[in-house]
């Protein structure tokens, strides 16, 4: 008995392995792509003070960054499933390097925005590579895992990127340096994926896999175990029967929850800093340890939201209660009635909740979609992050040059609450659902 018991689990235990390899390696990439979204704003403050620059000016690259990104995605999963992930991961560290150095050198507006080219073109290809590897690699019974843990890691490269670099420029007295850290950084992460490039190259021969495999839902917040695109069977008609989905309401509901929840994040990611430090009194390095928080305690709400999904039938109930009081804690934080340090915490508790509403949001949108186009409904309504982060920057940073700290955490507030009323809107029209917020405003 014990014989066979040795034997049979034998060979698991090399597979357990080999995924816990490829997934703490797509992670740690993940999150280096999430890192490098925030690249340029913990400068933000410094390069307004020393280069004379706008936030509205400033709030424009990140609008070029995701723009470049947004479009990059969608052409980045055909070059995946040509020439496999593991080289188009190796040229979007090369990209994320070159963009930290062309801003360590940057004398201008114009090298800035070089730098957010080149940063967006290094993160455009991460989801299609990211998902081809886990689907190629990964063994079936530990994909749900792979996911969570590749939902999360971008959480914490946001995290870190404003500690990180506002950390550095402090101690070093130079964000020059700062940028030079985080070539650094895209250097080895480079050299381990080169290193380790047998656990990210697939098992099989390339192209093996049913298509659509080299492709996953979205920026943040992957849903865990969502089914991937498929190609429509056979005797179906064209591309009009495909693109069908794009009729419905409920789909461009879902793309508005997106674009709101991320103006709400762009907000906090790109200029929580300098609101702040109008605000208050307080170090920029301090005061980006705020960002840190919101993004350590979202990543921790979404690893509970998991669980919370599992016991809820009203899937919008929870969206609901999250993002309200999300948008409550922020209008708290950025009123300037409280000390530094209690804004601080409300921020963090703020992060909290948009990472319980997570699993639901995904959940309420694979239940909106219609049979068989799952796939397409998650690309669709996820360019929504794109969008949000392109639209919303400049429009944030506008309201920072019009002294509008306060007015900064009521917009993004407000974006909050009509993602709550998007969300209300698609769980209303599903079967046997009423929205909360129905419910309440009767």
């Amino acid at each position: 008995m014990n014989l066979a018991t040795a034997t049979s689990a034998g060979p698991a235990e090399p597979d357990r392995a080999r995924d816990v390899e490829t997934i703490a390696l797509v992670g740690l990439a993940h999150g280096t792509s999430h890192f490098f979204h925030l690249l340029l704003p913990p400068l933000f403050p410094m390069l307004a003070a020393e280069g004379g620059f706008s936030y509205a000016e400033l709030g424009l690259l990140v609008t070029v960054f995701f723009v470049i990104s947004g479009v990059g995605q969608a052409l980045a999963g055909f070059v995946v499933d040509r020439v496999g992930a593991w080289p188009v991961l190796m040229g979007a560290m090369a990209s994320f390097a070159l963009a930290a150095i062309a801003a360590a050198g940057a004398q201008g507006y114009a090298g800035f925005m070089v730098a957010a080219a080149l940063a967006g073109v290094g993160n455009a290809p991460f989801h299609p590579a990211d998902f081809s590897i886990l689907n190629q690699r990964v063994s079936p019974s530990r994909l749900g895992h792979a996911f969570s843990v590749h939902g999360i890691s971008g959480n914490l490269g946001w995290a870190a990127a404003p500690l990180v670099i506002a950390g550095v420029a402090a101690w070093s007295g130079s964000w020059r340096w700062a940028m030079l850290v985080c070539a650094l950084w895209a250097l080895f992460v480079a050299a381990l994926l080169w290193w380790r490039a047998s656990a990210l190259k697939p098992l099989a021969p390339h192209g093996v896999r049913a298509e659509g495999a080299s492709t996953g839902p979205g920026q943040a917040g992957t849903p865990l175990g969502a089914p991937p695109k498929s190609a429509a069977p056979t005797g179906t008609p064209g591309t009009s029967a495909s693109l069908a989905f794009l009729r419905l309401p409920s789909v461009w509901v879902c793309f508005s929850f997106f674009f709101w929840s991320t103006c709400a994040l762009a907000a906090v990611q790109s200029f929580l800093v300098p609101a702040m430090s109008r605000l208050y009194a307080e170090p920029l390095g301090w005061l980006a340890l705020m960002i840190t928080g919101y993004m350590v305690a979202s990543a921790v709400g979404m690893v509970l939201g998991g669980f919370v999904v599992k016991s809820s039938v009203r899937l919008e109930r929870n969206i609901a209660w999250a993002l309200t009081a999300a948008a409550a804690l922020l209008l708290l934080a950025g009123s300037g009635w409280l000390p530094a340090l209690f804004s601080g915490v409300l921020v963090a508790l703020a992060g909290l909740g948009t990472g319980l509403a997570g699993p639901s949001r995904d959940m309420l949108i694979r239940q909106a979609a219609p049979v068989g186009a799952t796939g397409r409904v998650y690309g669709t309504v996820y360019s929504g992050l794109d969008v949000g982060f392109a639209v919303s920057a400049p429009v944030f940073g506008w309201l920072l040059d019009h002294d509008g700290s306060s007015i900064l955490f009521v917009g993004a507030a407000a974006a909050l609450l009509l993602g709550v009323a998007s969300a209300a809107w698609v769980g209303r029209r599903l079967p046997g659902r009423a929205s909360v917020v129905s419910e309440v405003m009767r």
